[in-house]
């Protein structure tokens, strides 16, 4: 399984903070997250999508977190996160010795949270990012995301390689991470761009034909990167 498959259960009652947490790991990469506002809430989309992760707060309008935890180690071994406002020793003790894989206090920097979220998935169901996963191969084609490197061995006999740029990367990256489903030219900016992604429609398609030129034997006609009308592309 790779680490940005893994689906991610976020439990908090401020709307604000829950849009903010779950805006932090989809530029993450984490695109499979689902919000709950209270414990009644948590259980049920508990039950219907079976999180591999679950970042709690401690306190909720019609319980408590701990209390939670309690029920959901009665269905799961799920690995929990507590995120609070309360920084107190006991109350830190108390989450871990209820199995809560660990506990950031509010407020935390979104690198911290991503850090830990990662460590956790990583050592529970030892998953991997795409930097860390084998090659990808595509015809005679092979890219090396450690290094950046497209090497290719042609029909035709010729062999070489060549280095993606930054912006390259980053896009068969994200397309990586969704090898075989669509991936819209918003979620593709979003990766590049980050925030500043807005009109980059254009700039995008001229980076996919490079893209293309370096990974497929005939770019006017992609085996592997494919145009998906009105909705994006998908690395097959």
């Amino acid at each position: 399984m790779n680490l940005y498959d893994c689906k991610i259960l976020l439990v908090d009652d401020e709307k604000a903070l829950r849009d903010m947490v779950g805006g932090f790991l989809r530029r993450a990469g984490f695109h499979k997250v689902t919000a709950a506002a209270d414990c009644m809430e948590a259980e049920e989309l508990f039950a219907l999508k079976e999180p591999h992760l679950v970042l709690l707060d401690v306190m909720l309008p019609d319980g408590d977190g701990f209390s939670l935890l309690k029920r959901l180690r009665k269905m799961s071994e799920v690995p929990v996160i507590f995120l609070s406002a309360r920084d107190e020793d006991e109350n830190r003790l108390r989450g871990l010795g209820l199995g809560a894989d660990d506990y950031i206090t509010k407020p935390f920097l979104p690198e911290e949270l991503i850090l830990r979220v990662t460590a956790v998935l990583k050592r529970v169901y030892r998953v991997k990012n795409m930097q860390e996963q084998e090659l990808i191969s595509l015809g005679g084609c092979t890219v090396d995301l450690g290094s950046g490197v497209v090497k290719w061995n042609r029909d035709a006999g010729d062999s070489g390689e060549m280095m993606l740029t930054a912006k390259e990367y980053a896009i068969l990256q994200k397309l990586a991470q969704e090898r075989g489903r669509i991936v819209t030219i918003d979620a593709l900016c979003d990766a590049v761009w980050r925030e500043e992604n807005y009109g980059y429609e254009n700039t995008l398609v001229v980076h996919i034909r490079r893209l293309r030129e370096k990974i497929e034997e005939d770019p006017s006609h992609p085996k592997y990167l494919l145009t998906v009308r009105g909705l994006g592309y998908r690395l097959v």
